[in-house]
């Protein structure tokens, strides 16, 4: 099943392959170390299985995740690709890998940065190229729960969307898209060229870009969320013990969602499984499935470092809940206290 995204004219799975974590260890948010043969056993497990699109970014591996997904996709049929989306505008020091990315969108650098991903992944465009982050021209601090503060010389976005809309009008890339923007930077953006898409986070656990979702339905414009499992968190192979086994490299080791807000995170996550089992699903392939369900989300981005990690969660896109299986989540959200947004479809309508 493929829906159109936007009005870009492609049409794509509801699933997408997210290759932030296998990107390798030695940066900022890593996951961890990975096998790279694995790597590119999962991707390509995951085009086998239905799968027509891919999503990366620049930063990820700081080329590495672009690199491997050039390799998964280098002796695939022109006809048989899947469809390439990637990020840019955070930048980092080769000499020192292991700072925070710095969130740049001076032309020059979209330029340089287009023309470096393009090369990474061997293909001759991008068919979605997306702003990573707002520019604010300082460092991208995640895993504290900030985003750093903006500085004077930041790119305004009037200048750097117009660079993007000019790459399209080149030819370069076949649609242009925005990630983690609010509804008024998605509004000014708009008055300068159409935002063919927007990627926000946005799962069960994180529902605090309902706005922006909303702004795109009525904008016809596609939407692809990422995190639907909450980097692992509505699995249901998680636990307080797992955590604390993650290797100190691991970005989530930080992250708010995996220590102060975790025993939340892990109780909604349990309150899946009575759904999945009624379904004979997985608990991952439910909390995807809710995603999918929300009003305006065209799809969702899902990662796996193993090919059989990606058979946990490939059948979302066929599932179908009920009535009843999406009330009884929103009552499990607000009972758990997890996250933050709202809990109920209704409140994007």
């Amino acid at each position: 099943m493929t829906v159109t995204l936007g009005r870009t004219g492609m049409e794509i799975t509801r699933l997408g392959f997210g290759s932030w974590a296998v990107s390798g260890s030695g940066w900022t948010f890593s996951w961890g170390a990975t096998d790279d043969a694995e790597s590119v056993a999962a991707i390509r497990h995951a085009l086998d299985a239905g799968v027509n699109w891919i999503d990366t970014a620049a930063v990820y591996g700081l080329g590495h995740s672009e690199e491997l997904v050039g390799k998964a996709i280098a002796d695939l049929p022109q006809a048989d690709r899947p469809y390439i989306f990637t990020k840019v505008g955070l930048v980092w020091d080769p000499d020192n890998p292991s700072a925070a990315p710095r969130r740049i969108m001076k032309p020059a650098s979209v330029r340089r940065e287009l023309d470096d991903s393009l090369r990474r992944l061997g293909v001759d465009h991008i068919d979605l190229y997306q702003v990573h982050y707002p520019d604010t021209g300082e460092s991208l601090e995640y895993a504290g729960g900030g985003f750093g503060a903006v500085s004077p010389n930041a790119t305004p976005l009037e200048e750097y969307w117009q660079v993007m809309a000019d790459l399209k009008a080149e030819g370069k890339v076949r649609a242009i898209g925005l990630s983690n923007h609010t509804p008024d930077l998605l509004q000014a953006a708009e008055q300068i060229a159409h935002v063919d898409v927007i990627q926000p986070p946005f799962s069960a656990i994180n529902r605090s870009s309902a706005a922006e979702i909303a702004w795109a339905r009525a904008h016809e414009t596609g939407v692809i969320v990422y995190s639907p499992l909450q980097s692992g968190l509505l699995t249901g192979a998680f636990s307080a013990e797992r955590v604390a086994g993650l290797p100190a490299e691991d970005w989530r080791t930080a992250h708010h969602d995996f220590t102060t807000g975790l025993t939340a995170n892990l109780q909604l996550a349990e309150a899946l499984r009575p759904i999945a089992e009624r379904h004979g699903r997985t608990v991952a392939e439910v909390a995807i499935a809710w995603v999918l369900a929300w009003p305006g989300i065209t799809g969702a981005i899902v990662g796996a470092r193993k090919a059989a990690q990606v058979d946990g969660w490939i059948g979302a896109g066929s599932l179908e809940l009920t009535p009843a299986d999406i009330e009884e989540i929103a009552t499990a959200i607000t009972v758990s206290g997890a996250g933050s947004g709202p809990a109920r479809h209704s409140c994007s309508m």
